[in-house]
């Protein structure tokens, strides 16, 4: 995808960095799955706070087993402690992150652009980016009816331009199981 500019609004957001899962053993610790392209970053990004800024955590220490980190923080001192956290998602402040170059940007920094067919027609705003586990899916909210769930991928989203603020779509010409034969029972 190529990117062009930085999204102004975005910086004024919290990113969600990582989720607090299982209690980890007896002593407190928790599963803790980040969201960020080194794990580990989370220990030095400050105190780590939920969406409503209610509640601060800072990650004391951390260790990386099998795609997550089993974390200790500050104040969680028993599983029972823990087990309360199950579930938690932690932000941080959009400008703690590291600057992103030129080419780069962080999927929060879409959510809002005008959403364009490389002919130029609107179709909506860029709503949400997903993972449900088979890679990135933009969600595109029209001004009327269902979203559109679509591949994040550089033949879909071929542009990026957060000066303009919008993405530009390359709208599939079929999905599977669109076909009204597709229903058809076949003879």
């Amino acid at each position: 995808m190529t990117s062009v500019g930085s999204n102004p609004l975005a910086q004024d957001t919290k990113i969600c960095v990582a989720k607090i899962g299982a209690a980890h053993g007896v002593r407190g610790e928790v599963k803790l799955w980040p969201f960020t392209e080194d794990p580990l970053s989370l220990l030095h990004y400050g105190p780590l706070t939920t969406k409503d800024g209610a509640r601060q955590f800072e990650v004391v220490r951390a260790r990386e087993v099998k795609g997550h980190l089993v974390a200790v923080l500050k104040g969680v001192a028993s599983r029972n402690d823990a087990e309360r956290l199950n579930g938690l998602e932690l932000y941080i402040a959009r400008d703690k992150l590291p600057a992103t170059d030129d080419d780069e940007y962080y999927h929060a920094d879409l959510i809002g652009l005008a959403a364009e067919t490389t002919a130029g027609e609107p179709i909506g705003r860029v709503a949400a980016i997903h993972n449900f586990g088979a890679g990135d899916i933009i969600e595109i909210a029209p001004p009327k009816g269902a979203s559109l769930l679509l591949p994040f991928t550089n033949a879909v989203v071929p542009t990026v331009d957060l000066a303009g603020g919008r993405v530009v779509i390359e709208l599939p010409q079929e999905i599977e199981g669109d076909s009204p034969d597709a229903a058809a029972p076949s003879a």
